[in-house]
């Protein structure tokens, strides 16, 4: 049975059934290389899973480059996982071969599947600098959310692979090399148990906060299309609190609902470029169309056909035909429907910045239709910096929201709207403290949401408002002397039994040694010890 268990080792990790003469010191080298490369590989993956909050970001900075629209982050996140896998069952071998003193002799093929790994990651890592550098803050908030148990996981993977430290420490020919190497894994063991020292998690608290409201994100976007009245009616059913989408204003300075802008605002999602009255004119913006020529297009079935967040199977067959027959709502729409359901508004002006001056803006014009709609002020939260001071003098019963913390404190504000990587959890703690309202966008993950909950966001943006309404407590919250007892229980039983095992083995060791200077055998070191085949 050894003998198929070590057959089947060397067929795996070196593609050879039986044992091979070896140079041992290239095959560490390959060994240690194995190690690297699997090591980052599995930090790419959790890299990878911690920014799947904002993988539309990816897939939409891809579609303005190559005008299609493709789940590129998910095709990255498959080839990441199969990465990470292939050099950790890899490494595992690798490991069984050097406790059963089996050669390591790494097929060629594993190493240049190895070496295409590295600089796949390699690339990843600096695509990820260069377009995407702020979510390092992201991957930063996440281990306030995974540092607890990512150190009981270093814990006990720490006194897995103490067994065989302590049997290189035992086989050492010299004083200096076992220095080394007790001296090494003392410093790393001190690393892993006192680490919970500088964690600091909002979730390890004694006072966890109310639940943060929920604001659809242009509606309710895994469940029906952007920016639609069926996306904003599936919101509702969320209980979202307040309705975010996009305003722009057509060529009859009509107010419609609308994401994308510039040329090719339509393409991504309406049929403009496949219906035969709008030949040519896909690449036109959003002061060339009137409302009724928008009113035509159908702004539902490419929801259907690129399935963009990977949930059309869980809708009806009568969502999914409804979904099918959206057309582009105006904002005059949404008001009515957010005045009858008493739900708040806050919007963005997406071609602000071209207006000449305040009567001839999207914010007049956006101001005008909300006072015509009959919708109370209050429920207005108005968001766009031009013209605000203009907008006020209108109408001074809009509830005023600031995407810069430095214009909030200027005017005097309470609101605040910004991404949730660009505050702190002790940033958000202290500006609830001074009764400041912050709202942060997009969160869609479980674990995001978890964090800025127990952080005491007051409400956050989501695409995602069918899975956060259901959540009645954060995915994990402790109190302190609890999380201390766990890691203090942790540390000692990881102690005790380390320090068993290196007795044990000190003394097996011993016993060895002994019976085989009673025998008058010749000792060699355990790496050219003969294997068993």
């Amino acid at each position: 049975m050894i003998s198929i268990f070590r057959t089947c080792l060397r067929g795996i990790y070196s593609c050879h059934c039986s044992s091979q003469n070896r140079r041992q010191n290239t095959a560490c080298c390959w060994f240690s290389f194995l190690s690297f490369v699997s090591i980052l590989a599995l930090s790419w993956m959790y890299v990878c899973f911690i920014a799947f909050n904002d993988q539309d970001d990816v897939n939409w900075k891809a579609f303005k480059t190559l005008k299609k629209w493709v789940n590129w982050y998910m095709i990255a996140m498959v080839v990441s996982a199969v990465l990470a896998i292939y050099g950790l069952l890899l490494l595992v071998f690798g490991l069984l071969h050097l406790a059963i003193r089996e050669p390591m002799k790494l097929h060629c093929l594993h190493k240049v599947f190895l070496f295409l790994g590295l600089l796949y990651v390699t690339l990843g890592i600096a695509g990820f600098c260069i377009q995407w550098n702020d979510e390092w803050q992201t991957v930063y908030m996440s281990f306030q959310a995974t540092a607890p148990f990512l150190q009981l996981g270093a814990v006990v993977a720490l006194t897995l692979i103490s067994s065989l430290v302590f049997q290189s420490y035992h086989t050492a020919k010299t004083a200096a090399c076992k220095a080394f190497i007790m001296m090494t894994f003392l410093l790393v063991s001190a690393a892993v148990f006192l680490c919970p020292l500088a964690i600091h998690s909002p979730c390890i608290t004694n006072n966890l906060p109310p639940k943060p409201a929920l604001i659809g994100h242009r509606g309710a976007p895994m469940l029906a299309p952007e920016n639609t009245m069926m996306s904003f009616r599936k919101s509702i059913e969320c209980g979202v609190v307040a309705f975010e989408t996009d305003v722009q204003l057509s060529k009859d300075m009509e107010p419609f609902l609308m994401h994308d802008t510039g040329s090719n605002f339509l393409l991504r999602t309406t049929d403009v470029k496949t219906k035969e009255e709008f030949s040519g004119r896909d690449g036109d913006t959003h002061n060339n169309f009137t409302l009724k020529e928008l009113k035509t297009l159908n702004a539902g079935e490419w929801f259907a056909r690129t399935d963009p967040f990977q949930s059309v199977s869980s809708l009806s067959k009568e969502e999914k035909m409804e979904a099918n027959n959206q057309t582009v709502p105006s904002f005059f729409e949404l008001l009515l429907m957010a005045k009858k359901h008493n739900i708040s508004l806050i919007f963005d002006l997406k071609n602000e910045k071209n207006s000449t001056g305040f009567h001839n803006s999207d914010s007049y014009y956006a101001t005008e239709t909300i006072k015509e709609s009959g919708i109370s002020p209050e429920k207005i939260w108005w968001l766009p910096p031009e013209y605000r001071h203009d907008v006020r003098k209108v109408e001074p019963g809009f509830r005023q929201v600031y995407n810069t913390r430095s214009d909030m404190e200027a005017d005097n504000g309470s609101f605040l709207n910004v991404k949730y990587s660009s505050l702190s959890t002790r940033n958000i703690s202290e500006l609830r403290e001074k009764n400041v309202s912050v709202n942060l966008w997009v969160v869609n993950e479980s674990w995001l949401f978890s964090l800025l909950w127990c952080s005491g966001a007051s409400s956050v943006t989501t695409n995602a408002c069918h899975i956060l309404k259901n959540m009645s407590k954060p995915d994990w919250h402790l109190e302190t002397n609890i999380y201390m007892g766990i890691w203090i229980s942790a540390d000692v039983t990881a102690l005790v039994f380390m320090f068993g095992l290196f007795l044990w083995q000190r003394r097996r060791n011993d016993v060895f040694h002994q019976n085989t200077h009673e025998k008058g055998v010749p000792l060699l070191p355990h790496t050219m010890l003969p294997s068993s085949s």
